[in-house]
Parts: C-alpha cells; sequence; structure tokens
C-alpha cells in the first residue's frame, strides 16, 4: 500500500498534467470504488469543477476543485493512466474523467479497493475520512509532548501504535519499520514504556525517513507503481524493512523478522532496545 512518500510523489507526477483542466464527463465502471455521494451524485457533482490544485493529507491525494474536494485513496494497487478519449476502456480501469473533452483520466485498480469522496470544501476536514486523521508528519504541533501524550497510556506494541493514523497520519508499514530502527527503539515494547525523549528520537527519524523517501519518489514495493512511468527508488535505501537473511547495518548482526498485529516486522534485537 503506498505511504505518504508514494501518495506526494504521486501528487508531483500528475500537477503538470491536471492543474486548470476542467473536469468535462465523468464515467464510473465499478460502483464500489465511489465511498460518497451515490454513484449518479458523484458522476454530476464533478462535472463541469476545475482541477485548481493537487494535494496530500496522509494517505489521501486531495484535488483541490472549485466548489468540492475530490479525495482518492489508491489502497493497495490504484494508479493513474492519460489515454486518448476514444481509446477502448480496459479491465481494470474502473473510473474515468473526462478532461477538457479530449483527454481520458483513469483510474486503475486491479484490487478495486481503492475509494473516492466527492465532499464540499468547506467541511471536508470536518467529516469523514479527514476529520479522523492524526497530524502530518512535517506539522509544526508535531512535538514530543503531543506524541508522549497520545501514547504514554496505550499498553500497545509502539510499531502497533505508529501504524495508528489518528496520531501520525500516513506513515505504514515499510516505514514504522525503518523509523523504529533509526530510533533505537525495539517495535515490541509497549507505548506506555516510551520516555519523552525516546518520542522525540521517534519524530526526527520519521522527518528524517520521510523527507529522504520522498526525495527518492517513494518505495517501489511488489505491485505499486505511483503513475505512469513513475518508479520510487527508496526501497534501494531501506535499512532493515524487507532485508530477511541480512545483517544489520549497524552492528552486522542478523535482521529478525516477526509479526506484530499481522504485520511483518523487520528489526535488529541488539539495536533496538
Amino acid at each position: 500500500m503506498p505511504e505518504k512518500p508514494e501518495v506526494i510523489t504521486v501528487v508531483n507526477s500528475l500537477k503538470p498534467r491536471l492543474i486548470g483542466k476542467k473536469i468535462t464527463g465523468c464515467n464510473v465502471y465499478w460502483d464500489n470504488i465511489i465511498a460518497f455521494p451515490a454513484t449518479d451524485k458523484f458522476r454530476e457533482g464533478v462535472i463541469n469543477q476545475t482541477i485548481n490544485d493537487i494535494k496530500t493529507r496522509g494517505k489521501f491525494l486531495v484535488f483541490n476543485l472549485n466548489r468540492d474536494d475530490l479525495l482518492i485513496h489508491l489502497r493497495m494497487e490504484g494508479k493513474f493512466l492519460f489515454r486518448n478519449i476514444n481509446d477502448e476502456i480496459l479491465k481494470h480501469e474502473h473510473v474515468e474523467f473526462i478532461l477538457d473533452g479530449d483527454t481520458s483520466f483513469r483510474y486503475h485498480d486491479v484490487r478495486k479497493f481503492g475509494k473516492m469522496y466527492l465532499i464540499n470544501k468547506d467541511i471536508v476536514n470536518d467529516v469523514k475520512p479527514l476529520c479522523d486523521l492524526g497530524l502530518e508528519y512535517y506539522d509544526d504541533n508535531l512535538t514530543k509532548e503531543y506524541l508522549f501524550d497520545k501514547i504514554h497510556k496505550k499498553n500497545l506494541p509502539i510499531k502497533t501504535i505508529l501504524l495508528d493514523q489518528s496520531i501520525i497520519t500516513g506513515i505504514g508499514n515499510i516505514y514504522v519499520d525503518e523509523v523504529l530502527f533509526l530510533s533505537g527503539i525495539d517495535p515490541f515494547r509497549c507505548g506506555n514504556s516510551i520516555k519523552l525523549s525516546e518520542c522525540q528520537r521517534i519524530i526526527d527519524s520519521t522527518k528524517t525517513t520521510l523527507d529522504k523517501a520522498v526525495k527518492a519518489g517513494g518505495t517501489t514495493i511488489k505491485s505499486f507503481t505511483s503513475s505512469e512511468g513513475v518508479h520510487g527508488l527508496f526501497q534501494h535505501e531501506l535499512l532493515v524493512h524487507g532485508k530477511k537473511n541480512d545483517k544489520c547495518p549497524n552492528c552486522g548482526r542478523d535482521i529478525i523478522v516477526s509479526k506484530i498485529g499481522g504485520r511483518g516486522t523487520y528489526y535488529c534485537k541488539y539495536c533496538q532496545k
């Protein structure tokens, strides 16, 4: 599943081709992709609105239109394709936006897990899904005191807590492993054992890791690609995640592979205390 750096990469790749374009038509070929409103209202509502900007909120792409915000979550394998308006609609192309009458901008999703919302921009941050999200990793309000307050009463593994999108949004399984390795913190430690100083290490490591990943275009894992012709390179810089049978880059001992909350977890039991 794409995490914050991948979503930012998608936005950066789409902006040059979409900003200023008017949506003149919309076709939905798989209704379940549309989470809100009903498909007919979604299709009618998006037509004749212009794409003024594209931003991110957590793992959501946020298309700023004239009246509404179009929210898109790519889930496991969603991606975008640009086609000619007369090109055949292929099997996994589920939503089509016609731009200025001659470009077909398509949402492609093999697993059909992606979701789209069309919400009035005046209330978009006050209703689901965005109202449930925590702070962005670059938010000035993400302080050690904020994080400590969120986790110090939780009797759950710190990895599980950091995957909670209501605390810090946009970080998923890959980057949590990297953050905790850089922080020197065992992913199995409970949140209520994490000290204030360690909260600062987590925040610093999060910013370092995600900023590097953004510069590298995200991490291309399995079948996810950010959009046509855009592939991340950060997988070449991962320190522990996915490094089964590899050695710790710090101490040279074996990297441990385990499960936390059903998620594959990579760490060094000697460097992470």
